[in-house]
């Protein structure tokens, strides 16, 4: 079942907000930057949803999708994605809420193309 997701929370952007420390060059024109919680909100929304990117949400708490999948590719490249996945995994292993010893591998999106 798909999941549902409303937004972060005070508290929950609190937990990243550190980590979104860039801020976005100046531009003369277009549109302003969207807010860093606006773009984490639908970036997250995508990945609980697993929806695709021309059904992210509208409104006050999200970014547009050519916004949110901008930031994602520069944050893929600089490494806040990177620091963002250690903060999560930080706070879920000091609680106790993975088990190191199970796992699982999805291979669906494997580029392999060899034959059985």
């Amino acid at each position: 079942m798909v999941g549902r997701f409303e937004g972060l929370s005070d508290l929950e952007w609190k937990l990243f907000e550190d980590v979104m420390t860039e801020v976005g060059e100046k531009r003369e024109r277009g549109m302003p930057h969207a807010p860093f919680r606006y773009v984490l909100n639908t970036l997250m929304y995508v990945l609980i949803t697993g929806c695709h990117w021309c059904d992210v949400p509208k409104g006050e708490i999200w970014a547009s999708k050519s916004s949110a999948h901008r930031w994602l590719l520069r944050w893929q490249t600089d490494g806040t994605l990177a620091r963002l996945q250690a903060r999560i995994l930080g706070i879920a292993e000091e609680r106790g809420l993975i088990n190191w010893n199970c796992g699982a591998v999805d291979g669906s999106f494997s580029p392999w193309q060899g034959r059985w």
